[in-house]
């Protein structure tokens, strides 16, 4: 039968196997099989969280530096002790067992594709109503006729016809997923499917805690307040263990703002493409990687996807640090293709991650028995209280707070995926302090319409040997933000004397001949900087045509406070 096979496939090995269903190119599995392993799914939670209060999008190819969906790689996958490739989840065949070779039936050569797809278009969309009423089985029925429907449509050679066919192949696969997840079917104690360990690596990371960063630890337990209460309500939702809630303090301190040197962003940490592919928009105005709710929304959908492509815990954890490529690259190379677990990879990680998954096992260890460690933790602060109001007008929140009394920078905490510290032009949920929402409706009214700045720019030439990489750098940008503003498909082709638009007032280069003048050093020279009363890390960087981050790696300092009379190496121009 067709179609529990295909579920079967979708749930084992992800979305990228449904071509292989279509083009009768059969799973060695028996029916019983394909439940066992439909089963297991549902156990594991899989699926993108939140996906069931939205139309779910055609899975995204995967994507390295800490981003994946489920799909599994053609390449040899984790979970099968079998030296051959297979997908996820996949069993060997008992002796008595019997491949399941049947494939779709197909419709006569003459069968009109436009009907077909429409048909299993609208068996897809009834799927749904089924489901929210509660007939997951008949719901599940309708995935089957809709998908055989889907794969006899003949393309005939052509390509629109062809496309839409695959569209709707992900977009019932994704629904069966969705549905599976929904059921949370979840076998033992989930949350114990973390394993507490604490070896060497875990104790070095322990002490880390107990001395230099002890401060951060238990200024970001403090902060867990804000936020984890919802971030455990949506993880069981999920059907994801709870520990999982605490993995915001090794990622951001709990600080949704939080930007790291790689432009990871947000309480979960997300670089750009991660999070446009797990549902999180950015514009001229927003970027919700800093809404706590969504970002966690997110978080929770690459979490699970990466668990079901690779099988337990720590493993995902660590693709999470480090993009799942990686660590398939890694388990490719293994001379026994079943050393698929962290631990057994430990050694081929890069350094962040190794010292990552034991930081998260140390803060466990920690917060399950603080006084073990010598730790007497505060109270967190309580979760973030709001309501909401539609506005339909761009303001400075600011100006908003003074118009309603309140303590500077309220909104701007409440609505920190506001990148201008603004409401957008258009329509837009503004959170609000409990009971103010039409005190804020008419107190927007009455502001004047707030139009950002215009960005200056001003033109730089590419020289042989520059990257855009280093002209972002150059002048204080990012390498998207040039491609946007000079409309640039590819970050890989400059051509030499190219023109390049780029913003006016930045140039670091200039800013290193101006600090030769200030401080008399040549740009790429060293000086010895004595901190006076007064200083920070911004001026000095300034004055030596540097960046602080420069300035805190060369001097091996965790946060900005300076001492009078601290001795800094300053390494004049950034080089």
């Amino acid at each position: 039968m067709a179609g529990p096979r295909f579920r079967m496939l979708v749930l084992a090995g992800g979305v990228a196997l449904l071509s292989a269903a279509c083009s009768g190119a059969p799973k060695p599995q028996s029916p019983a099989a394909a439940a066992d392993a439909a089963a297991g799914s549902a156990s594991n939670g899989a699926g993108e969280a939140g996906s069931a209060s939205r139309e779910p999008a055609a899975p995204p190819a995967a994507d390295a530096a800490g981003a994946a969906t489920a799909a599994a790689p053609p390449a040899a996958s984790p979970g099968t002790v079998e030296a051959v490739p297979d997908e996820p989840g996949a069993r060997e065949l008992a002796p008595d067992e019997e491949a399941d070779v049947e494939a779709p039936e197909e419709e006569p050569a003459t069968a009109d594709p436009e009907r077909l797809l429409h048909e299993s278009l609208e068996g897809y969309e009834a799927s749904r109503t089924l489901w929210e009423q509660g007939a997951v089985d008949e719901a599940f029925a309708t995935l089957d006729h809709a998908f055989a429907l889907m794969a006899s449509v003949p393309t005939n050679g052509d390509a629109a016809i062809a496309q839409e066919k695959e569209n709707l192949r992900q977009l019932i696969s994704r629904r069966i997923v969705e549905i599976y997840a929904s059921r949370k079917s979840a076998v033992g104690d989930t949350d114990r499917s973390i394993p507490r360990l604490v070896n060497a690596d875990v104790e070095r990371e322990i002490a880390s805690f107990q001395g230099p960063e002890r401060a951060f630890f238990v200024e970001a337990y403090r902060r867990s307040g804000l936020y984890r209460p919802m971030i455990v309500r949506q993880l069981e939702q999920a059907g994801l263990p709870e520990a999982l809630s605490w993995l915001p303090l090794v990622e951001s301190g709990f600080k949704e703002r939080a930007l790291s040197s790689a432009r990871a962003l947000g309480l979960w940490q997300f670089i750009a493409s991660t999070g446009y592919r797990y549902g999180l928009d950015r514009s001229d105005w927003i970027d919700e990687r800093m809404d706590p709710e969504k970002a966690t929304a997110a978080a929770i959908g690459y979490l699970t996807d990466l668990h079901n492509l690779l099988g337990d815990w720590l493993t995902a954890l660590a693709a999470y640090n480090c993009g799942e490529r990686n660590v398939l690259r890694q388990i490719e190379n293994q001379k026994e293709s079943y050393f698929d677990q962290f631990w057994d990879l430990y050694a081929r990680l890069p350094q962040e991650t190794r010292r990552y998954v034991p930081r998260f096992l140390a803060t466990l260890a920690i917060l399950e028995d603080p006084g073990k460690y010598g730790f007497q933790l505060p109270e967190p602060l309580p979760p973030v209280a709001y309501d909401t109001v539609e506005v339909a007008r761009a303001a400075r929140l600011e100006s908003l707070d003074r118009a309603l009394g309140l303590e500077a920078g309220t909104l701007a905490r409440l609505n920190p995926e506001l990148r201008r510290n603004a409401s957008p032009a258009g329509t837009y949920a503004l959170k609000v302090p409990p009971g103010s929402g039409p005190t804020v409706l008419a107190s927007i009214a009455a502001l004047p319409e707030w139009k950002p700045p215009k960005l200056e720019v001003t033109t730089h030439r590419v020289r042989p040997g520059e990257t855009l990489s280093q002209i972002a750098t150059r002048y204080h940008t990012s390498v998207a933000a040039l491609q946007s503003l000079n409309h640039l498909r590819s970050a890989n082709r400059l051509a030499v004397g190219q023109r390049l638009q780029v913003p006016a007032g930045r140039d670091r280069g200039a800013a290193a001949g101006r600090a030769e003048k200030v401080s008399g050093v040549a740009p790429g020279g060293e000086v010895l900087h004595k901190v006076r009363a007064g200083d920070n890390l911004w001026l000095i960087a300034s004055r030596y045509g540097t960046t602080v981050e420069r300035i805190r790696i060369d001097n091996h300092l965790a946060g900005s406070q300076l001492q009078p009379g601290q001795v800094l190496s300053i390494r004049a121009g950034g080089s």
